[in-house]
């Protein structure tokens, strides 16, 4: 729902990626009691431990995936117990990481990150959810040039003024700042996004998100049919237990989709 390259115009916004971020966390409360954010947070925990080692001090992944799930409220030992069975202390599934590419309405490239023990199936899945919303599942490079890997934190307008904003996170190795309707976006290489966390809550400043996400260099303007078409997508596809993110570059009002995701 973003994009890297500073915009030619102050009038810009953000892309509808970050936009549409700020939807889902409006709508957390309800996936969650569907079980959705755990089963998603769980095999992101599982996936990491097996990869990385089960101890985050050494295991940024895995770290970055404990956050999350106790920013969900999860019990601390769900988390732990996800672990054990990444690092096969516990018997569990094995989960393999895939990656999808398609194109939604309009031409928007969508990137999708999912995890499943069943490729088969979950390919099926992905390529039904595409073709009832107007777009089509494509090969794997048809879209992924199009996004670079970043790292994106999220802070309202009323927790600090721009200027403030630059003074604490270019110093802390931040790449740009962005403004859109309520929030300014702050992009940083993935590496240094653990460090300018750190310097917004040692200035006091707090943020709303912090991740790293696939961003996208340029966006597709949608508008009526093809935008109900595309939020419609995202939904679909979000709601799918196997997959854990989606990445797509359309841009897409902050009131339409506010409209449209009630």
């Amino acid at each position: 729902m973003l994009f890297y390259l500073r915009k030619i115009g102050e009038e810009m916004e953000m892309a509808g990626h970050s936009k549409w971020a700020q939807i889902k966390r409006k709508k957390a409360a309800q996936d969650a009691k569907r079980g959705k954010v755990f089963t998603k947070l769980i095999r992101e925990i599982m996936v990491a431990a097996r990869l990385g080692g089960g101890n985050p001090d050494n295991n940024p992944r895995l770290r970055a995936a404990i956050a999350a799930a106790k920013a969900e409220n999860m019990p601390k030992e769900n988390i732990e117990r996800a672990i054990k069975k990444g690092t096969g202390e516990l018997e569990g599934t094995h989960y393999e990481e895939v990656v999808y590419e398609g194109y939604g309405p309009g031409g928007v490239a969508v990137l999708i990150e999912a995890m499943t023990d069943n490729r088969n199936r979950t390919i099926a899945d992905i390529r039904r959810i595409f073709s009832r919303s107007g777009g089509n599942l494509g090969a794997s490079g048809c879209v992924s040039w199009l996004f670079q890997k970043k790292g994106v934190i999220t802070v309202e307008k009323d927790k600090a003024s721009e200027e403030r904003l630059m003074e604490v996170v270019l110093e802390a190795g931040a790449e740009d700042i962005k403004e859109g309707e309520r929030d300014y976006e702050i992009i940083t290489n993935p590496k240094d996004l653990e460090g300018v966390k750190r310097a917004l809550e040692e200035a006091g400043i707090g943020y709303q998100v912090a991740e790293v996400t696939m961003y996208p260099q340029n966006t597709v303007k949608l508008e009526g049919k093809e935008a109900e078409q595309m939020l419609r997508l995202m939904e679909m596809l979000e709601e799918h237990d196997d997959v854990q993110r989606v990445y797509a570059n359309f841009d897409i009002s902050e009131a339409a989709m506010e409209q449209m995701a009630q």
